[in-house]
């Protein structure tokens, strides 16, 4: 069948106004409506480390923050046989609730209970899932970086599902060394416990790592992407440590973090997966059509840590440098206007002074200098190791 130019534009037409129409701001009521609801983040750890449960409120998608830390609620873990076990709120991290070390009875069922707000919350019971222990984090240099990966299995085939949450920590330095400290006034040699070039920094996992054996004969996951470091990341500078944290799920958890996952990570064109409604299995009491952001687990949790140096990377992985990060000379005598420089710039100025300049290799005419970004690695970090790293 011939198709006329006249068909033809008729097409056009009708797919500009779809394409049009697919960029319409949408707003569902449940996002525009004037109430926050509540979200419900962490897992009841059976074992002997610590439950740590975080509550927020959600705001609509044109206010800022996405989401307000919720205090003074009153927060239990209950049995199915009427054991209850209190959660502590945190002092130094408002909205988070702690429990230390339950060590659950593995033939009970839990649910969460949550006061809070002049509402009453709880979630469904769950049985207890135990977490197989990691077998092995690995890693992988490719072309875009350097690509980490979990292994783990489970000789009773009962797991199936997992989950993984990671902490990174890593050590930098800044972009200039600086050698001397503005004390009292004058310019000095900084001491040992002054030092501000190396430092460490740190950072969690907003990414959702799943993975499912269900579609194997057996209950193994092998090589599943954790996280891509870029190879000019400052992560990979000096040295990097990722502590991994897997989780075993359910069949209905598992539908839960990915549906998250859909929704949160992979909406990008018509053709991407389009949003759904996300049910968890967490219920307001007190206004049951109000609905509650979480999903409750009920787990062992199992952690594994490893280091990479970068000694063991490509050489030509280099992070990527600040353009903006210069060195100035600074002299006592301006040549130019015969102002001091020093005194202004780095005494009651904001440069930070890195080596001296000076004539005839015995006169101190001036310092070399930066700014606080580029000589003080603490804006991006702190100069104490952290316990564990090594």
């Amino acid at each position: 069948m011939m198709i006329k130019n006249k068909d033809i534009w008729c097409i056009i037409v009708i797919l500009g106004c779809i394409v049009a129409g697919c960029r319409k701001p949408y707003n569902p009521p449940a996002i525009s409506a004037p109430n926050s609801y509540l979200v419900v983040e962490g897992v009841i750890n059976s074992g002997a480390d610590s439950t740590v449960i975080t509550l927020s409120k959600t705001v609509n998608l044109s206010e800022k923050p996405s989401s307000t830390l919720l205090s003074n609620a009153t927060v239990t873990v209950e049995a199915d046989g009427g054991a209850i076990y209190p959660l502590q709120a945190s002092m130094s991290n408002p909205g988070k609730y702690i429990a230390v070390g339950l060590n659950l009875d593995n033939t009970k069922k839990y649910r969460l209970h949550i006061t809070a707000s002049g509402n009453e919350y709880v979630s469904d019971y769950v049985a207890v899932k135990a977490t197989p222990p990691i077998d092995s984090i690995t890693y992988k240099i490719t072309e875009k970086g350097l690509q980490i990966n979990s292994n783990t299995h489970d000789v009773t085939n009962n797991t199936r599902y997992y989950r993984w949450a990671y902490e990174e920590t890593w050590r930098f330095h800044a972009r200039f060394n600086s050698g001397l400290i503005v004390k009292n006034g004058e310019i000095v040699f900084r001491g040992n416990d002054e030092q501000i070039y190396y430092c460490y920094a740190g950072d969690k996992s907003s990414n959702i790592v799943l993975a499912s054996s269900s579609k194997l004969v057996q209950d193994v996951i092998s090589q599943n992407p954790v996280t891509l470091i870029q190879s000019n990341s400052e992560k990979l500078e000096i040295r990097y440590s990722i502590l991994l944290k897997q989780y075993a799920l359910t069949k209905e958890g598992y539908a839960f973090w990915e549906n998250i996952k859909k929704n949160s990570e992979q909406l990008g064109s018509i053709f991407d997966p389009q949003p759904s409604e996300i049910k968890g299995n967490i219920h307001n009491v007190t206004n049951p059509a109000e609905p509650v952001v979480g999903y409750l687990s009920v787990t062992n949790v199992q952690t594994k840590r490893i280091f990479i140096s970068n000694n063991d990377l490509p050489l030509t992985w280099q992070p990527q440098v600040d353009a903006f990060c210069q060195i100035d000379s600074v002299l006592f005598a301006n040549p130019h206007n015969g102002a001091n420089d020093v005194q202004n710039q780095i005494v009651n100025g904001g440069l930070i002074p890195i080596s001296t300049i000076s004539k005839d290799g015995f006169h101190v005419i001036g310092y070399t200098a930066s700014t606080v970004e580029c000589t003080d690695c603490r804006v991006r970090g702190q100069v104490t190791a952290p316990q564990f790293w090594k």
